[in-house]
């Protein structure tokens, strides 16, 4: 069974920045394409980062040019590295597997104050 612990998040001012982890435990992470996903209040669960094994990467128009993902293999580890943050980027952020997510973690709240 998968699990996925995210951490990193809190509450920065906009145009500041933060750096968001998701562990996985268990071996699949290193065959897996992963994704950052986020999901604001009254709005539905959106995914705004991919990578897949070799590094290749896809964002959201939204967060492209301002959030970068990144994996670490060998220690099951995928990254999300936001800057220029928004207020509209306020939401709780998770990980995940991708195409088939496999049960959610409890996520990582991030907040943007204007």
């Amino acid at each position: 069974q998968v699990q996925l612990v995210e951490s990193g998040g809190g509450l920065v001012q906009a145009g500041g920045s933060l750096r968001l982890s998701c562990a996985a435990s268990g071996s699949i992470f290193s065959i897996n394409t992963m994704g950052w996903y986020r999901q604001a209040p009254g709005k539905q669960r959106e995914l705004v980062a991919s990578i897949v094994l070799r590094g290749n990467t896809n964002y959201a128009d939204s967060v492209k040019g301002r959030f970068t993902i990144s994996r670490d293999n060998a220690r099951n580890t995928v990254y999300l590295q936001m800057n220029s943050l928004k207020p509209e980027d306020t939401a709780v952020y998770y990980c995940n597997l991708l195409p088939n997510p496999r049960t959610w973690g409890q996520g990582t709240q991030v907040t943007v104050s204007s």
